[in-house]
């Protein structure tokens, strides 16, 4: 029975479902990307708001305000880039083989549901000392590349096993081809943010505002 459903979708033309897969594995991919590549612009938003460079404020009569600030050290940056990675290399296992045992499309929707609520949970490490903020996002983010790593291999199976011989290779790199989407997003976003910001803050625009830790 197993092999003439996998028959007959080898032998299908290309229908609406076809396209609905692609969507709804496309924008996994497209939230994967998303979610593991902000987090660059965001270290840099952590430096200017939690490293203050106190031996350069003594010279703030004479030095610009920017250059009372530094960047975030790169051991605390490639921890927290790193730390998701972990979580993906953790998830691809746990959720490949729970997508083997208790079925793709039924893990796929636990492993998305997991990226929603770790990402948002993300978003609310808003503590307001530079210790609580990193470690809650650190823990937050390794939550979502677990979450991650369950969406890459599924997506990919899924795809492959809805489209037909014929279009196989090419409805896959459509899906993965939005993971270059996602990147650029990521990018886009956070700088539309940070603009909004700026420009509504009451402060000094030299400085940095308080509504920045937000």
């Amino acid at each position: 029975m197993a092999l003439k459903v996998l028959s007959a979708l080898d032998a299908a033309k290309i229908q609406l479902y076809h396209f609905k897969a692609i969507i709804i594995a496309g924008m996994g991919l497209f939230t994967d990307a998303y979610d593991l590549f902000c987090i660059p612009p965001i270290m840099k938003l952590i430096g200017r708001i939690y490293y203050l460079d106190h031996h350069n404020s003594d010279k703030c009569s004479v030095m610009p305000k920017e250059t009372q600030y530094k960047t975030t050290p790169t051991a605390v940056v490639s921890t927290l880039v790193s730390i998701a990675l972990l979580g993906t290399a953790v998830g691809q296992l746990v959720f490949g083989r729970l997508g083997d045992r208790a079925g793709r499309r039924r893990v796929y929707g636990l492993s998305l549901g997991m990226m929603v609520l770790s990402s948002l949970a993300c978003g609310f490490s808003i503590c307001k000392t530079r210790n609580c903020v990193l470690v809650s996002l650190g823990f937050f983010r390794f939550l979502l590349g677990v979450g991650i790593g369950g969406d890459y291999p599924l997506s990919a199976t899924i795809m492959s096993e809805f489209a037909n011989k014929k279009t196989r290779g090419a409805f896959i790199a459509a899906v993965f081809s939005m993971q270059g989407l996602g990147i650029l997003a990521s990018s886009i976003v956070t700088m539309v943010v940070c603009r909004i910001f700026a420009v509504s803050s009451n402060e000094p625009k030299s400085e940095t505002p308080d509504e920045a830790d937000l």
